[in-house]
């Protein structure tokens, strides 16, 4: 049996990895078959049986989640601190500020009487097990919304709103939970004069200055010593990693739950400070986030026993429909009421609020805190086992049907592409403007970013969305709208600045969807060239750099669009255009767009389009 566990936590991160894989392949939302492949574990490798079978103790039933739950709250700490890092002031200012502040306010109050509610009449538990539970289920959480994120890739500003309000209500639902058991379960044992000191007003004051306070201070003395150089490049990741959890452990240890305030104000904080770069700590939280989050629902699916979901029975099922139909909807529009907010992206937050680690760690906690006290009746404690069950019946519940239905519901609504093939362009010199042109005469996003004004006001007169912006500002990822967008061209005159764009923006398309020219020192050796790495992938033929598409262009050459089919083969093409057209992309039936690189050189087919250089224009 010693060797159960060991073999149990080699297969987590293996089968994470390969839900992760499979779920890119076959486009579906990663979380669906986390849980599945945590379910299916779980018949041969429960991680609660296994560590209850190696302890002796009387207890042992409780050994499994009294080891896996601090672990998890440790997980979960590192995924709100990832989350917070990812939280701008100019996003929440420009989208998403007054939506979230209402979702996070009046949205928390009407989702926790409204589950309240409804966990008392149709669950049928005691009142008091039920504005708990409701005050539990007020959270979604970054574990269950940025898998879902990635998966939709909703425009910027509903995107912002589902993120910030994902990580923001995370806490809020936390503490609030804390704050409903210290008074319905607790306050009977503190002394009279105790009640103001354990009142909710000054537990949610106690727990904000202890969150912001050891939060800010803590990322400001990051930022400090990094500043001062006090700490080499390679600890920096491991640096902040360790101060986040140091610091949650404490702020908990000072007030229960509040480390999780403390871990968002960090994130949040070293996010919009401007003294250090933290891209490469992002990086480093980015790649771990995804890494807790695959094992944390292997984890929690390995740990999902079928036979208690089947105690809930119709209650739970019924339960679940209640607060995918009727509370999410209700809150969203009591708190939108009257806003600014458009009806579609008003009826898309209507029906997305999955509810993942965060819920199950802790209502989790808060039962066995419950069953361990032995000053409730039978029935109440009765009730109290409702609790687990309910809340895993609607993480999966929420999951699968958010999961399967939230990107079909954003692409019906017009606030998501299911497959984007708009192109960002890092350059936009004629030729590029041209090109842009012929792509958005044929329905796809296109965006220009050059630091050249004349390039730039020129785009905008041919009426194409440009920027007059470097493409390795921060401006490039946090400010252009990249709804539609799913390619990246790095097509500017300097090869170190196309390299490193194609770097910087590998992290938001994916490598595969990120193009570079040729760089002028491809053919100068091994010493002259730029780092493979940091390359992208080399567009077009092998001959064809910066320099000689400008010359081609100044001779006359144009980017045309073209329509390959039986009576008009690509044959045809060449022969009418020569065969020193320079093909530039393809576009097959289903409006796919195929970029030619230095490695695949495209051959049309019968009902593609194809764009190329070709002579247009006899010069002068």
């Amino acid at each position: 049996m010693d060797d159960t566990i060991f073999y149990y936590l080699a297969l987590v991160p293996l089968l994470g990895m390969l839900a992760q894989l499979l779920a890119w392949w076959i486009r579906v939302p990663s979380i669906l078959l986390l849980l599945g492949f945590g379910v299916v574990l779980g018949f041969w490798m429960n991680p609660d049986e296994i560590l209850t079978q190696l302890s002796n103790d009387d207890s042992a039933k409780m050994l499994g989640p009294k080891l896996v739950f601090p672990l998890v709250s440790l997980a979960v700490a590192v995924i709100l601190f990832e989350g917070g890092l990812s939280l701008r002031f100019s996003e929440l200012r420009a989208a998403a500020g007054g939506a979230v502040v209402r979702l996070c306010t009046i949205g928390v109050l009407v989702s926790w009487i409204l589950g309240s509610l409804f966990a008392w009449c149709v669950l049928g538990i005691h009142w008091h097990l039920a504005v708990l539970l409701g005050a539990i289920l007020v959270v979604t959480g970054p574990t269950v919304v940025s898998p879902l994120l990635r998966h939709i890739r909703p425009e910027r500003k509903i995107g912002a709103v589902v993120k910030w309000e994902g990580i923001i209500i995370d806490p809020i639902g936390a503490i609030l939970a804390v704050l409903v058991f210290e008074q319905l379960f607790h306050s009977h044992h503190h002394p009279a004069g105790h009640a103001v000191i354990h009142s909710p007003l000054v537990g949610m004051l106690k727990t904000a200055l202890i969150g912001i306070g050891i939060g800010c201070a803590t990322a400001w003395l990051l930022t400090q010593i990094v500043k001062r150089y006090w700490l080499p490049d390679y600890l920096h990741g491991l640096a902040f990693l360790a101060a986040a959890l140091s610091v949650f452990a404490l702020s908990n240890w000072m007030m229960h739950e509040s480390g999780l305030v403390t871990v968002t104000v960090m994130g949040i904080y070293l996010a919009n400070q401007k003294s250090i770069s933290i891209e490469h700590v992002v990086e480093f939280k980015e790649n771990l986030g995804v890494f807790l989050i695959s094992s944390l629902f292997i984890v929690l699916g390995s740990r999902l026993d079928l036979a208690v979901l089947g105690e809930v029975g119709w209650k739970g099922v019924l339960f679940v429909a209640l607060m995918i139909l009727i509370v999410r909807p209700v809150s969203v529009l009591a708190a939108m009421w009257k806003s600014k907010m458009a009806p579609n992206e008003k009826l898309f937050l209507a029906f997305l609020a999955p509810r993942g680690i965060v819920a199950a760690a802790v209502v989790s906690v808060f039962s066995l805190r419950i069953l361990s006290s032995a000053d409730q009746g039978e029935q109440f404690m009765h009730d109290a086992q409702m609790l687990v069950p309910a809340t895993f019946m609607l993480i999966v519940g929420t999951v699968a049907v958010y999961g399967l239905g939230a990107a079909s519901l954003a692409r019906r609504l017009g606030l998501a592409d299911a497959n984007p093939q708009g192109i960002l362009f890092g350059g936009a010199s004629p030729w590029i403007r041209d090109l842009a042109l012929v792509l958005k005469e044929a329905g796809y996003s296109v965006v220009l970013l050059d630091t050249n004004y004349r390039n730039v006001a020129a785009a905008k007169m041919a009426g194409l969305t440009a920027y007059c912006k470097s493409v390795l500002s921060e401006f490039a990822q946090e400010e252009v709208d990249l709804a539609g967008i799913g390619k990246f061209l790095a097509l500017t005159k300097n090869d170190a600045v196309n390299a490193m764009a194609a770097a910087q923006f590998s992290h938001v398309f994916g490598s595969q969807n990120v193009y570079r020219l040729l760089a002028r020192d491809a053919k100068k050796g091994e010493r002259a060239k730029i780092g493979e790495v940091s390359k992208g992938r080399e567009l077009f033929a092998e001959a064809w750099s910066e320099q000689r598409l400008q010359k081609v262009y100044e001779n006359g050459y144009r980017p045309k669009l073209t329509s390959i089919s039986e009576e008009f083969t690509f044959k045809d093409f060449l022969h009418e255009h020569g065969e020193d057209v320079m093909v530039l992309l393809v576009i097959d039936k289903s409006k796919i767009v195929t970029i030619s690189t230095a490695d695949h050189e495209l051959q049309p087919k019968n009902g593609q389009s194809v764009i190329a250089l070709v002579q247009s224009i006899n010069p002068d």
